[in-house]
């Protein structure tokens, strides 16, 4: 999770790549009224998220009961997105990809081909509630992708070799 331009896609590929897990975008899933309006400068509703969170829940939901394990890549801003996405979903773990302001500008600023706007990062970050420690695993994705993804395998690593965590 974290806001556009953090580099969930790139690194939540490579993780899922490197556990040998699917790899899921929530961009791809956004119905195109929620792509429109964002391609436009507009910010999304809750309203316009709802849907969207159900159907990626859903999609865990199915993924998990069919024993295949997920990395999905997803915004998921506030507290109460997150634990829609994760309504019913056993084992789940959420890593924050924690970027400052300013290099998001620029990383956003030099993207092309997506349909979030440079417009729209004020907003992102005055919608973002970050998580504490209790809710997710925090990792300063201001490094290399390489770092960044060593850094979450590791988390993950550390978080299934306690006792709550998968078998």
């Amino acid at each position: 999770m974290g806001v556009a331009g953090s580099g969930k896609t790139q690194i939540g590929r490579e993780v899922a790549s490197r556990l040998g897990w699917s790899f899921v975008d929530a961009d791809d899933v956004h119905p195109e009224s929620n792509v429109a309006k964002m391609r436009a400068g507009h910010a999304l509703t809750d309203t316009d998220r709802e849907p969207w969170l159900e159907a990626l829940n859903q999609m865990l939901r199915t993924r998990q009961s069919e024993g295949v394990a997920v990395v999905l890549a997803c915004s998921a801003l506030k507290h109460a997105f997150r634990r829609a996405l994760v309504d019913g979903v056993t084992n789940e773990r959420i890593i924050h990809l924690d970027v400052p302001q300013p290099a998001i500008v620029e990383r956003v600023s030099n993207r092309r081909g997506h349909f979030m706007p440079l417009e729209l990062v004020a907003n992102q970050f005055a919608e973002l509630e970050v998580p504490g420690a209790d809710e997710a695993i925090i990792i300063d994705a201001n490094r290399p992708n390489v770092v960044v993804v060593d850094s979450a395998i590791d988390a993950l690593h550390g978080w299934f070799n306690q006792p709550e965590g998968p078998e």
